[in-house]
């Protein structure tokens, strides 16, 4: 899909691609912690059927929550580490206003 227009400085085009199921996923998982509302974004941003994007969804949380909580970092002398991650939730509240 492109765009096509014209300019002083002659015809430009913009390429305009649908994003992956991936990048799908991902954006909907920066959005909202829920599975299913994280299936709901990332269907509509691709233009599938819910049920399609669901599994996916559920892979990709199962294989994320595995592999970024843990991390080996290696130490002096090849001695290795664990560090865990944890995610903290800041609640923002829409009534709060500065003085």
């Amino acid at each position: 899909m492109s765009e096509d227009w014209n300019t002083k400085y002659g015809t430009r085009r913009v390429r305009r691609d649908p994003p992956t199921l991936e990048e799908a996923i991902f954006a909907a998982t920066g959005i909202t912690d829920d599975l299913e509302s994280q299936a709901e974004i990332a269907a509509s941003l691709m233009g599938m059927p819910i049920d399609a994007v669901q599994a996916e969804v559920k892979k990709i949380a199962r294989s994320t929550i595995r592999s970024a909580t843990t991390r080996v970092i290696a130490g002096e002398q090849g001695a290795q580490r664990s560090v865990v991650v944890e995610r903290r939730v800041v609640r923002k509240f829409g009534n709060d206003k500065r003085i």
